[in-house]
């Protein structure tokens, strides 16, 4: 057994965990929350402090898998006008990690989360197809274009990076119209009401037509705005992580639509389907990055 040791950030948590890279297991975790608005030297001892649990023995080369804006070449952060982790602007975040984590810590490997999400559900379809499209659905919308299990984002008819997010439909951007906050000001205009996706889920489930309208303009449209670049690369399949990705039973029939009434003439249709790592995914690709270049 060969184990792998990783960082996976979030907006609100950090969690260490060591995988097993010979069965693609997670085979421990250490979950901590921690505050994205908070000064650069708490921010960072917040991210290390699971890792400080991490029991050894274990590789030297470290995956993170960190949200953008990022330099991860360089392990130089950005997190320039998004709301979270402003302390770690131009900050080098590979240096100070380094510092921080138990030994061995030789090289940190930082991937967007996107993409570690990517890689993961990849790696556990043992093999996995070999052009897919993956998005992370939630408070925005994350993406990563993968054929025969690398990132493909220069593909022709790809939007800059892989990044859907950067996507215009009608002049206004793709989380304009599709996102947390788009699904939740839907809602409240056409019901007079407050409520989050989980709620709005739930209210279409028992019949509420405004949830439902919502939900269904809301995936629909995605599906219409998406066609292009999906059809353009000839995906296999696209698979669907993040929170929304939770409410499948109410996103496939709406997102199949969508994609169907605007997908390029002569291209076959894509299967679409539900992550089936939405928790572990992220973290074993982030093990994926680093085993590959270490």
């Amino acid at each position: 057994m060969r184990l792998r040791p990783v960082i996976e950030i979030g907006g609100t948590h950090a969690t260490a965990a060591l995988v097993d890279t010979s069965a693609w297991t997670v085979e421990w975790t250490e979950r901590r929350g921690i505050d994205a608005a908070a000064g650069a030297e708490d921010l960072l001892d917040a991210i290390a402090a699971p890792a400080l649990k991490m029991p050894s023995p274990h590789e030297a080369c470290w995956g993170v898998a960190i949200p953008g804006p990022f330099d991860y070449e360089n392990g130089i952060g950005d997190f320039t006008g998004i709301g979270k982790f402003w302390s770690l602007h131009k900050a080098d975040v590979g240096a100070a990690l380094a510092r921080r984590l138990p030994s061995p810590a030789d090289r940190l490997v930082f991937l967007n989360d996107a993409e570690a999400f990517a890689l993961g559900e990849w790696a556990l379809a043992r093999p996995g197809p070999a052009r897919a499209v993956y998005l992370t659905l939630g408070t925005g919308i994350g993406s990563c274009f993968l054929a025969d299990g690398r990132p493909a984002a220069d593909h022709f008819g790809l939007p800059p990076s892989g990044h859907v997010h950067l996507l215009d439909w009608r002049g206004k951007p793709l989380e304009d119209w599709v996102s947390r906050r788009a699904i939740l000001r839907d809602y409240k205009e056409a019901s007079g009401r407050d409520a989050d996706v989980r709620e709005i889920a739930d209210l279409a489930r028992g019949g509420d037509e405004a949830a439902s309208r919502v939900l269904e303009h809301s995936f629909t449209t995605l599906g219409l705005i998406l066609a292009p670049c999906i059809g353009a690369f000839k995906a296999e399949c696209v698979v669907v992580g993040g929170s929304i990705a939770r409410s499948w039973d109410l996103a496939r029939g709406p997102l199949e639509a969508g994609l169907a009434s605007a997908f390029p003439a002569g291209v076959a249709l894509p299967e679409l389907r539900r992550a089936s790592g939405l928790d572990s995914a992220p973290i074993l690709g982030a093990a994926l990055a680093a085993t590959r270049v270490s």
